[in-house]
């Protein structure tokens, strides 16, 4: 709606003295009287008149104006009451796209978990293969060294050549025992590292979902307090607009 006209200046009406006359026996002069009696009635009547059209012109603006703030409360209030429903769609939505994001982010943590596990377990499985069978192929390769200097020391002094050869023989018993202790061992941390790590994945993933868990419940109740404010705020600012109107 448009301003408020302006009200109408107030004039303030002051009657002019009557003229002064001059009697003289003359009927021009009686005539000229007369109609200056008449002609100071009608301008009275003329200022009474437009007296009354200014005042009935005030109370029409008033009420106009009266009218005008009484829709603008209304179109003030209808806002309000838009403003406040949108807000609580956009919370709600808000909301549901926060949880849904949280329960994305703990499936793809918990798949990457996983997955780095099954690497890491891949991996020490490839490492303890390979160093098998490296030591595999150093005893088999000492084995042949061994039995080729045994012969050829058998040939040039058949006495030493036994003395040697169960030394010889004793040597890589000791070895072999030594390797497979070494393997033995070896395996062993290696399973002691996987349990070691596998245990600590099942505590991340324990924690993050206490975090998660943490965090939605944070977050619903951040949520509640909001609501709760908001309705109070609404509650608040309508109780004052019914006193404002009433007023």
């Amino acid at each position: 709606m448009g301003g408020s006209k302006p009200k109408p200046p107030k004039v303030k009406y002051v009657k002019s003295p009557p003229p002064k006359t001059v009697k003289a026996p003359t009927q021009s002069f009686r005539t000229q009287l007369a109609l200056t009696r008449v002609a100071n009635a009608q301008q009275s009547k003329m200022l009474e008149r437009g007296a009354e059209l200014d005042r009935v012109n005030e109370e029409f603006f008033a009420g106009q104006d009266i009218r005008r703030l009484q829709a603008q409360g209304a179109e003030s209030r209808l806002t309000a009451k838009v403003s406040g429903q949108e807000q609580r769609r956009t919370a709600q939505t808000v909301g549901a796209q926060e949880r849904l994001s949280i329960g994305a982010r703990g499936r793809e943590e918990r798949r990457s978990i996983g997955a780095k596990g099954i690497e890491e377990r891949k991996g020490i499985a490839a490492t303890g293969a390979q160093q098998r069978l490296t030591q595999g192929q150093l005893l088999a390769g000492q084995e042949r060294q061994i039995g080729l200097t045994g012969k050829e020391t058998r040939r040039t002094q058949a006495q030493k050549g036994r003395i040697e050869t169960g030394l010889v023989q004793t040597r890589g018993k000791e070895e072999r025992k030594g390797i497979a202790a070494t393997g033995k061992e070896q395996r062993r941390t290696q399973g002691q590292l996987l349990a070691g790590q596998e245990r600590q994945i099942g505590l991340t993933g324990k924690e993050q979902r206490k975090t998660i868990g943490k965090s939605a419940q944070e977050q619903r109740l951040t949520d509640l307090q909001q609501e709760q404010f908001r309705r109070y705020k609404e509650e608040r600012d309508y109780q004052q607009s019914r006193s404002a109107y009433r007023s």
